[in-house]
């Protein structure tokens, strides 16, 4: 039985018995839950809690006593110190019959409607190398793994040195970052490419990026792989220095002939968003050419699309399917970012009506419409409660199918009361979070009931679930 030690918060030999939210699984502890992070059920754990409330706790394994028979051998050296994966010793199986339960959860517990079967979750057929975009880190502060240092009786305390690293964020530390040899999550050249920048900047004292002093020249390298076989590389550098710059970008493109497009950004901002920054292309077009069936889609360094081409392409089958589309449809794509589903879908449809409140989506969005030699797509830049109002209606025609897929926050209240006052027929709702998508069904129940529940898997070894839900309008009694 787990019992609490008296100088330090250590749980022993805590039975873990169920999974989760955020790929942690649980155990309980005099009627306290406990939420274990690298657990799976069956695990038998002592554990340091790093948080301890009323009524939960969160910990970290110290020792483990016994090995779930769930459990299997991640593949992947740094799992565990790198926050890009939290399920790898978790069976691809076990993964996706707990995000479906995840799902599930969710729209019970929090949309508390009647919900149809759900059906089976779409797995993908890849479960490593699929993410088409990845972004890699260069900091001055190495984080230092648990293979090299051991745990103290206190707990699980993590230690860092100005060593240096190019790779990902320690999870859950801003200033950390674990040094990657060889990362699974996306096809090569990916670590050639973050390797031969590495080497470079070894031979030529290029200094990494101090994220405390903001001070260093390398910073970040984005990476799009595309299905196309195209492959851009954007190198972010924290020196306005040209000299340093256009010598490194003569070697990546001597070195790695694989690249089609190669960029660099100058930040010398406090922080890595690119908001506001300018990309300046170096060699190529500056952008990448991907595809979905035989739709073409034009990405830039800035552009959001799909991480994950093919799943990508599975969930805007699904959504197209859950539309029920005749061909004399007018459709709206809210929050349709560079206009992805709306275009994917617009063969089966009369008219797309895209929306969204960012303009250099909606200017992506009509640049994509046109490369795909779409005549019936119109786009929108935005707020759709300002947009979609009865002067709009009457020149473009009121929707007969409403697909909405927002940021994991969920749509916002006044938008959830706008699809309530169009009644269109069919809403298709695409989500990356079943928790803000539970909460607007239960708002949407006024008038509409769920007929289909589609969970998608868009990131094996990771707890991310995506989630298709078609509605329609209730029949009148």
């Amino acid at each position: 039985m787990a019992r609490k030690k008296k100088r330090n918060t250590v749980l022993e030999k805590l039975l873990i018995e169920d999974y989760a939210a955020e790929g942690k699984s649980l155990g309980r502890w005099e009627g306290k839950v406990v939420f274990v992070e690298r657990t799976v059920p069956g695990d038998v754990v002592d554990v340091f809690l790093y948080k301890n409330k009323k009524d939960w706790a969160e910990g970290y394994p110290l020792i483990y006593h016994e090995y779930s028979s769930r459990r299997v051998q991640p593949f992947c050296q740094h799992f565990g110190d790198c926050g890009g994966c939290q399920w790898q010793h978790v069976s691809y199986e076990e993964q996706l019959k707990f995000k479906t339960q995840q799902v599930k959860d969710a729209l019970q517990r929090i949309g508390k409607i009647p919900l149809p079967e759900f059906l089976p979750i779409v797995g993908a057929e890849e479960d490593k190398y699929y993410r088409n975009k990845i972004e890699y880190t260069f900091g001055t502060y190495r984080y230092v793994p648990e293979s090299e240092f051991t745990v103290q009786e206190k707990g699980a305390k993590r230690i860092a040195e100005p060593l240096g690293a190019a790779g990902f964020h320690a999870k859950g530390l801003f200033d950390k970052v674990v040094d990657i040899q060889k990362c699974y999550l996306q096809a090569e050249p990916t670590n050639e490419i973050r390797e031969a920048i590495r080497d470079y900047a070894t031979k030529n004292n290029l200094t990494y990026y101090d994220v405390r002093q903001h001070t260093g020249y390398l910073r970040n390298v984005q990476l799009r792989i595309c299905t196309t076989g195209e492959v851009m590389v954007n190198v972010i550098v924290g020196e306005d220095d040209e000299q340093k710059t256009i010598g490194l970008m003569h070697y990546l493109k001597e070195k790695i002939p694989a690249i089609t497009t190669l960029l660099y950004t100058v930040n010398t901002k406090l922080n890595d968003s690119m908001f506001g920054l300018e990309p300046i292309v170096f060699f190529g077009n500056g952008y990448v050419i991907e595809k979905l069936e035989n739709y073409q889609f034009k990405i830039g360094p800035k552009s959001f699309f799909q991480t994950n081409t093919k799943q990508g392409e599975r969930l805007y089958q699904i959504t197209r399917d859950f539309a029920a589309l005749t061909g004399n449809e007018v459709v709206y794509d809210l929050y349709c970012g560079t206009g992805s589903i709306g275009i994917f879908v617009s063969d089966k449809a009369k008219k797309i009506i895209g929306v969204e409140v960012i303009e250099e989506a909606i200017a992506d969005a009509k640049e994509n419409a046109a490369l795909n030699n779409l005549k019936d797509a119109s786009f929108f830049a935005g707020d759709v409660i300002d947009i979609c109002n009865d002067e709009f209606f009457i020149q473009h025609g009121k929707p007969d199918v409403i697909i909405t897929d927002p940021p994991r926050m969920g749509m916002h209240a006044k938008l959830v009361q706008k699809i309530l006052d169009i009644a269109a027929p069919v809403v298709v709702y695409v989500s990356c979070n079943p928790a803000t998508q539970a909460r607007d069904l239960n708002l949407l129940g006024e008038k509409y009931e769920v007929t289909k529940v589609q969970p998608v898997d868009m990131f094996p070894q990771t707890y991310h679930t995506e989630n298709v839900v078609q509605l329609k309008l209730k029949q009148p009694v």
